[in-house]
């Protein structure tokens, strides 16, 4: 197929857009796109003749189509839901790849980068049990939602889970606290619009009142922090939440779960 028939349009200074015939060849297409896209990015210094970046929008669900822009070191960047149409009028998904003039296209660090950006991805939650020496739990109360949980979140993009726990701890507590080993590693199914993701307790061993006293809250996202007695705890979280909290709390000494729901597997 002549290269001609993938078009560059430019949108902005710096930012084009590929276009093609609607009835174009799969089979022919991948090596088309990558050859009108290293033209168009091959020089992307300022004054340059090239663009920085390079944008390809699908609605088309010919797997054919999506293999040639990938194969091309086009990555997914995300999806636009019904920002287009199928051919008989309904309503489409659009799906928007790119590739930027500096991206790593040939070799095993150009196919990594790209595959990276098509393969799943999950959120990974690191929690933290801390106990007193009656085996109270601490729980800590949210400003954004009904139940309680144990101190800890979300971990950042590259940052260890140990690490993720321990900024959580000191950003809700206002403390720098130890972070000991893994005790329940959980998967939590999709719930309440969240999608499904990966749970992990560390233990972070004993406290006693004058430590919780100390405490100097995130008032943001931490109304107050309080130990309490495992039946306590039940009334204070989700189902889900206190299942592996139970799980945690009785584990023995030395040992890590791993659990689905909060249901032990084994």
């Amino acid at each position: 197929m002549p290269e001609t028939l993938v078009t560059v349009r430019r949108t902005e200074p710096g930012i084009g857009v590929l276009d093609w015939p609607s009835n174009v060849d799969p089979a022919a297409l991948a090596d088309a796109v990558r050859e009108v896209a290293d033209t168009a990015l091959a020089d992307s210094r300022p004054g340059g003749a090239g663009l920085r970046r390079l944008e390809v929008a699908l609605t088309s669900a010919d797997p054919l189509i999506r293999r040639a822009v990938v194969r091309a070191g086009f990555r997914l960047e995300g999806v636009r839901r019904q920002a287009g149409h199928h051919a008989d009028g309904s309503p489409a998904d659009v799906t928007l790849f790119a590739r930027l003039a500096d991206d790593s296209t040939i070799g095993p660090d150009g196919w990594s980068g790209v595959m990276n950006s098509l393969m799943p991805r999950k959120r990974l939650i690191a929690h933290v049990l801390i106990r007193d020496a009656s085996d109270r739990v601490l729980l800590c109360e949210t400003t954004f939602k009904p139940d309680w949980e144990l101190p800890g979140g979300i971990v950042e993009p590259y940052e260890t889970p140990r690490a993720g726990a321990a900024r959580e701890i000191t950003e809700e507590l206002g403390v720098t606290h130890p972070i000991g080993p893994l005790l329940v590693c959980d998967w939590m199914p999709p719930y309440l619009g969240w999608e499904d993701a990966v749970e992990l307790i560390f233990d972070g061993g004993r406290v006693d009142a004058a430590a919780v006293s100390a405490f100097t809250l995130d008032q943001r996202e931490i109304c107050a922090a309080r130990l309490v007695s495992l039946p306590e705890a039940e009334k204070l979280l989700t189902p889900l939440a206190f299942r592996r909290l139970s799980v945690a709390a009785t584990l023995p000494a030395g040992t890590v779960a791993y659990t689905e729901d909060g249901r032990r597997t084994e």
